[in-house]
């Protein structure tokens, strides 16, 4: 008998918690739809429009970074933030793995109904 799938999940990139739980956040996931839209952006325009000071602004979107998934570059006085496509590709691997791994288990499951 086959190993069980589940062996597969086991073997993703470690740093895949790190990545979803960082996107777990509902300001973490605004700010990255935010810059999802194009060009970088500074503090100050991720700040803007929203209730959250620029200090925790700057908290959220230094876990993003250790995530991988936002790099932030110094352009003179100023931090521009944008995305890192390497981090989402990791968490859409991922998730394609699961979902793969869930749709074999349901057709496995299918046959067995069948029979």
């Amino acid at each position: 008998m086959p190993k069980p799938h589940r062996a597969k999940v086991k073997k993703a990139p470690g740093g895949s918690a790190l990545l979803f739980a960082a996107l777990g956040d509902p300001t973490r996931l605004q700010l990255v739809s935010r810059l999802a839209d194009g060009a970088p952006l500074s503090i100050t325009s991720l700040t803007a429009g929203t209730r959250v000071t620029r200090q925790a602004i700057t908290k959220h979107l230094r876990v993003l970074e250790e995530a991988g998934v936002l790099r932030g570059t110094r352009r003179g006085r100023e931090r521009l933030w944008r995305i890192e496509r390497q981090g989402l590709r990791q968490a859409r691997r991922y998730l394609e793995l699961i979902s793969s791994q869930w749709d074999d288990a349901l057709s496995r499951l299918q046959k067995l109904v069948e029979q």
